[in-house]
């Protein structure tokens, strides 16, 4: 069926004019507008339809794409919902190419080989994949060619000529060229240089077609943008039209854009009929590997699923990181910091705590003692660091339960850099207390209210800001997840705590290592910090204890390792909490900054190979270990740490009284002492807790 694109392509280059390739997302308004949306923009003359597969965590598109995507997804689209709309749109008289358009994720969980083959049978002719990188592009380029579609890759200004080497070379249709960096949405204006963004792309792609797409809005954009390319592709702004349209009028509408955009002289002669392809042989390089002096995968996690535009970010960071940690100079400033930080932090006994699980001695690295309360300070000053190397001025983190926020804001106190942080509106509400922190510290808080409003919300935010202002503006993620090099860098800079932690026990053990390291486990910045130097220690147990919020019997928990499969999310291949249609689950937890849905590839890969073995604490367990460590040692931990607290203890229990573990206490409970008044009336009396909170004790004397 990629004879069908190549065939639209070459009619409209012989009429002399550009052709028109309009996306709409399946689904949206509601499902049965769909087809009458597609036949309504083939009679108006669109040449090329791409239709929308939508995805619960879109990081490559802006505000109104999101919310068709929402849309659907609450209408019950699914994939094979959208392969059945294709079939209905060819048997109602749908004769155009259609292409299938994007993430990554749920083409995973279908299966490449399995959706391919009935997306032909459906008389789909292509797919767009918005987060599939090259060296996966090429090995899916070639299953498409079995079945007669195309795969047309993306491109943006800021792509490298390496890269568009191997793009141009899968290209067997078109190339979908991005105009500007940056998320999608229309705009009142098009991207200055397209002329000479198309003609670099066009040395690498040969005779391949363009269609240059992003921003484009009206029929003066489409005439601008068609003297460069071959085709202009408009999505945003259909989409927006035609959900402000009348309920039953909805192809009607589709109909009178496309026809603004060609003019209502255009003579519209759409293909007589729809007649699939056979398949293809042509082949292409298998294998595309870039050089990294870091492998960016574990096993087979990690990696860069990425949409392209983001790529540039990634790869300037990588770089600046790999200058970093080679420089002396750079570790002399980082270690200077150090006596800023309070490192190193406490390692001692918990001589009650120990004594009352009543097996192993429990020891405790106290992370929360650091300057700002917890262990994200490390990565946080180095990042910064590396930000100032590069000359950005601007620096933007995300954050769940605020102290990454906190120890970001902090860093940019110090070194006078704008400091903007993007958090869950839920977040924002729960931990008020670090909002009011960073706010005195002159951050700047972005309260995101998309989806969940939470950390994975926070996070699809900041990656969309950073893309779109990259020249100024450094991301400093506060986890080890997201694409690389970032699980790499982070843990890095974190490895702090577990290096410190085994020199600390041996120096007053005898020499001797723990039999256990013991961390909570959201995205995995101090758990990789904390186990990562102890990796290779075999005879020292790894245990990871994650967020299992009301149980994991129910959608209401944040345990990925421990129930969750491998999917690919926030640009990484990993564990993800995710449906049958591999949309990514909401998430639950009484700690914020375990709300997560996926987690850092080095813990999957962790679990793959068994080196680390991870359990969950329910919320009810992780107010236990809040309460068992605030009242056995006179220390309030962070709700995420109460969770390693109720791991340890557990472990401990298991262990004779000559073995040893370490919990790492992560962060303070200040933070929490809000929240755990919130929830104590419900919790407190599943755990035989009845302290409650009272405005005014002296009432109650």
């Amino acid at each position: 069926m990629a004879s069908l694109l190549k065939e639209t392509f070459a009619k409209c280059k012989k009429e002399g004019r550009s052709a028109l390739v309009n996306f709409i997302t399946a689904g949206y308004p509601t499902i049965e507008d769909t087809v009458p949306i597609l036949k309504g923009m083939q009679d108006a003359g669109t040449d090329v339809i791409e239709l929308g597969v939508p995805f619960s965590d879109p990081i490559a598109d802006g505000p109104t794409i999101q919310v068709a995507n929402n849309v659907a997804l609450e209408n019950g689209v699914t994939v094979p919902k959208c392969l059945g709309l294709v079939k209905q749109a060819r048997d109602a008289g749908v004769t155009v190419p259609i292409i299938l358009m994007g993430y990554y994720n749920p083409i995973l969980k279908y299966g490449e080989q399995k959706l391919i083959e009935d997306s032909a049978k459906a008389g789909a002719n292509g797919f767009i994949v918005v987060d599939l990188p090259p060296e996966e592009a090429v090995k899916f380029r070639s299953v498409c060619a079995q079945s007669g579609l195309s795969y047309v890759p993306l491109v943006a200004p800021a792509t490298t000529d390496a890269r568009l080497e191997i793009l141009g070379e899968i290209a067997d249709s078109f190339i979908y060229v991005v105009s500007k960096m940056g998320t999608t949405g229309a705009s009142s204006q098009v991207s200055q240089g397209i002329a000479e963004l198309c003609a670099r792309v066009r040395k690498f792609a040969g005779d391949i077609p363009l269609a240059v797409g992003f921003g484009v809005s009206n029929r003066d954009h489409f005439l601008t943008v068609g003297e460069a390319a071959d085709g202009v592709v408009i999505g945003s702004k259909i989409v927006t039209v035609i959900g402000e349209s009348e309920v039953g009028k909805r192809g009607e509408t589709a109909s009178s854009f496309v026809k603004s955009i060609l003019g209502e002289d255009f003579k519209v002669d759409p293909p007589k009929e729809f007649i699939p392809s056979s398949s293809s042989s042509s082949q292409v390089k298998q294998v595309y590997e870039e050089d990294h002096k870091y492998n960016p995968r574990f096993g087979d996690f990690g990696g860069q699923f990425v949409p392209e535009a983001l790529h540039t970010c990634l790869s300037e960071l990588e770089k600046a990181f790999e200058d970093a940690v080679a420089d002396p100079e750079f570790w002399k400033e980082f270690k200077g910091l150090y006596s800023y930080i309070g490192r190193p932090s406490s390692l001692h006994k918990a001589e009650r705590l120990s004594e009352f699980a009543g097996g192993a001695q429990i020891w405790l690295k106290r992370e929360d003692l650091n300057h700002t309360g917890s262990h994200k300070i490390n990565n946080a000053l180095a990042q910064v660091l590396i930000a100032k190397r590069l000359g950005k001025k601007k620096i933007i983190a995300e954050t769940g339960a605020g102290q990454h926020g906190v120890a970001t804001a902090t860093a940019c106190a110090k070194f006078g850099l704008e400091c903007t942080v993007f958090m869950g509106a839920e977040d924002v509400r729960r931990q008020a207390l670090n909002v009011f922190r960073m706010r005195i510290l002159g951050a700047n808080v972005i309260a995101v209210t998309n989806g969940t409003q939470t950390l994975r919300d926070a996070t699809s935010e900041a990656f969309r800001f950073w893309v779109s202002n990259l020249q100024s503006t450094h991301y400093v993620v506060g986890s080890a997840i997201g694409p690389h090099p970032y699980p790499t860098l982070v843990r890095t800079f974190q490895c702090v705590i577990g290096n410190e932690t085994k020199e600390q026990f041996k120096e007053l053990n005898g020499g001797k290592l723990p039999n256990a390291v013991v961390a909570c486990v959201g995205g995995g910045s101090n758990s990789t910090g904390m186990f990562s130097p102890f990796e290779n220690d075999l005879e020292v147990k790894m245990l990871g204890v994650e967020a299992g919020g009301d149980g994991l019997d129910t959608e209401r928990h944040s345990a990925t390792l421990t129930a969750g499969i491998p999917g690919v999310f926030h640009g990484v291949r990993t564990y993800v909490l995710q449906d049958d249609d591999g949309q990514v689950h909401d998430t639950h937890s009484v700690s914020a900054g375990l709300d997560y849905p996926g987690v850092g590839p080095e813990l999957a890969y962790w679990k793959s190979t068994g080196r680390a073995d991870f359990v969950a604490a329910t919320d009810a367990e992780a107010l236990l270990g809040f309460k068992w460590l605030s009242q056995y040692e006179g220390i309030i931990p962070a709700l995420e740490s109460s969770h390693a607290i109720f791991g340890g203890v557990q472990l401990a229990k298991t262990m004779s009284k000559d073995q040893h573990i370490v919990i790492n206490v992560s962060g303070r409970g200040d933070k929490d002492v809000q929240s755990v008044a919130e929830v104590l009336p419900v919790l407190g009396d599943k755990i035989g807790w009845g302290l409650r909170f009272e405005a005014d004790p002296t009432k109650g004397a």
